[in-house]
């Protein structure tokens, strides 16, 4: 029998040092050197989730890292998923599926007692069936006050063997203070277990940190295994909501001016449980386009198009859209022609009402919606996980495209039928009223091949404005490139021939980062740390 998968273990200083990025380079790295890599995050949590092969879910940064492998992602890779629904109340996935809703506490106290046993045996499985696992940390592992439950940092490393990398965040300030405190504050047997340290996030000549690397390095005893320059455009997926709020914070101010006239403005609304950012991606590596995140009316400019995206709270997240005034800013934008996609929780809230009878959404049991559609949203206790395909036939695109993705949502979708409310239901759309018969169902998808398509979202007579379940809609390169040509010719632009490929943009993402991280780490070195490259059986 051969040995269990040699290990080695990310963890960070803080949030958003750059673990799952790191991980992610180790992945590939490995895999480029021929050995089968899995990725391995014991406790995740973020709205930014995967749908399996097998339609099941877990967080996005462990997807990403299974694709830097080239294997298909599996929930033994992120066994637990947390996904915050409101203050101090999380939804938590256990291996791809719903366990319920717990408040922090209860969580802590009940849930977590079993949590150690289902790491271990999703740990056992995968060391069994690859040649490496590459963990990842979440947090910092000196948080004191969640150590005794720990099972996502250094509990999790010792039980899968494994050596640790402290990966710091230079680029945020207080880097040699953040690794000393932390390692001053773990106990003599984890401290035995860091085996050195990465730099990361790096601007400036290393020449000039060299003194403090040095210091370093005999105040600790421990190694520096590099240190790494922060890497710009690097086209992979934000992990969660902090690495999002971080772009904002960089400050992304709208079009103005003779850029305004020659680019497409694309606004996604911030909303404040907002899930699936990824979604958005796309029309990052568009040429002429510039996407910027509202939070309220007064970032709200003149935008070409307005994308509500998924959300894990729609019902509270479409009460902010009426209280901060943006409601009234998408009816208005609507009214004059203006585009506006709706995905998943965005979708939800184009219809008339959204009910919520068993309160798996929110406190209430009603809500208006946007009222642009004629149907309503009824959620449900069960969630619905699945990989899809099909087709789009968008109004106003001259063919149909194919496309796929995946959904994640309770909420059914119910058109209203003719001598109901949608006889007398009326919404000004575009330039005529829209009813039952004048709304597209623009998507047929199913989940296999030889199943029926059902039809599936929603269109305005003109297709100005649509909406869907379907995440990752937009990494369909060719209707992605059809739609927005549509908005460039009606705003007098040139329509763009090209089709920008997003796999293949990824791929080239993956080796970039790869090469990059091998130029700047000692690969050699972490190899023989792990064991790597000796015989084994």
């Amino acid at each position: 029998m051969k040995q269990p998968a040699r290990t080695i273990m990310v963890q960070g200083t803080a949030s958003d040092a750059g673990k799952s990025i790191i991980t992610t380079a180790l992945c590939r790295i490995l895999t480029e050197e021929g050995y089968l890599v899995a990725p391995f995050k014991s406790q995740n949590m973020s709205l930014n989730s995967y749908v399996t092969w097998d339609g099941k879910e877990i967080g996005r940064a462990q997807g990403m890292q299974a694709d830097a492998c080239g294997i298909l992602a599996t929930t033994d890779m992120n066994p637990i998923l947390l996904k915050p629904k409101k203050e101090m109340v999380s939804q938590v996935i256990v291996h791809g599926k719903p366990l319920g809703d717990f408040a922090a506490r209860t969580y802590r106290e009940e849930v977590l007692r079993e949590a150690g046993t289902i790491v271990q045996e999703s740990l056992h499985r995968l060391r069994d069936a690859y040649d490496v696992v590459v963990l990842e940390g979440a947090g910092s592992p000196a948080e004191i006050n969640l150590k005794d439950r720990d099972v996502v940092n250094m509990r999790a490393a010792g039980w899968a063997e494994a050596p640790v990398i402290l990966v710091a965040d230079i680029d945020r300030g207080g880097m040699f203070a953040a690794i000393v405190g932390t390692m001053e504050l773990l106990e003599p047997h984890e401290r035995d277990r860091v085996c050195g340290f990465i730099v990361n996030k790096f601007r400036g000549d290393v020449s000039l940190l060299q003194p403090g690397l040095d210091w370093l390095e005999q105040r600790t005893g421990k190694p520096v295994l590099g240190v790494v320059p922060f890497l710009p455009k690097l086209d992979l997926e934000d992990e969660d909501s902090l690495s999002l709020d971080q772009k904002l914070a960089a400050g992304d101010s709208a079009l103005n001016g003779d850029k305004a006239a020659e680019s497409l403005d694309v606004a996604v609304i911030r909303l404040p449980h907002i899930s699936n950012f990824t979604d958005i991606d796309p029309l990052l590596g568009e040429p002429d386009t510039r996407v910027r995140f509202v939070r309220d009316a007064g970032e709200w400019g003149a935008p070409d198009i307005v994308i509500i995206p998924g959300s894990k709270n729609t019902v509270d997240d479409l009460l902010y859209l009426y209280d901060s005034g943006l409601a009234g800013l998408l009816e208005r934008h609507r009214s004059v022609g203006g585009y506006v996609v709706g995905i998943c929780g965005g979708y939800e809230m184009l219809g008339i009402r959204l009910l919520d009878p068993f309160h798996s959404e929110s406190d209430r049991d009603e809500i208006k919606g946007l009222g642009w559609f004629p149907f309503q949203v009824t959620f449900s206790q069960t969630k619905r996980t699945v990989r899809v395909h099909g087709y789009a036939d968008l109004p106003g695109l001259s063919e149909q495209h194919p496309v796929e993705g995946y959904e994640i949502h309770t909420g059914a979708v119910d058109w209203m039928r003719e001598g109901a409310e949608a006889s007398t239901f009326v919404s000004q759309g575009e330039d005529r009223s829209l009813t039952l018969e004048q709304a597209d169902r623009p998507f047929a998808l199913r989940e296999h091949e030889g199943e029926a398509f059902s039809a599936e979202g929603c269109a305005s007579v003109y297709g100005k404005v649509w909406g869907t379940f379907l995440h990752s809609v937009l990494h369909n390169d060719e209707l992605r490139r059809a739609w927005l040509n549509r908005v460039r010719i009606g705003k007098g632009l040139e329509p763009v021939a090209e089709v920008i490929y997003t796999r293949e943009r990824r791929e080239q993402a993956f080796a970039r980062l790869a090469a990059h991280v091998r130029e700047h780490v000692d690969i050699a070195r972490i190899k023989q740390l792990m064991g790597l490259g000796q015989e084994r059986s």
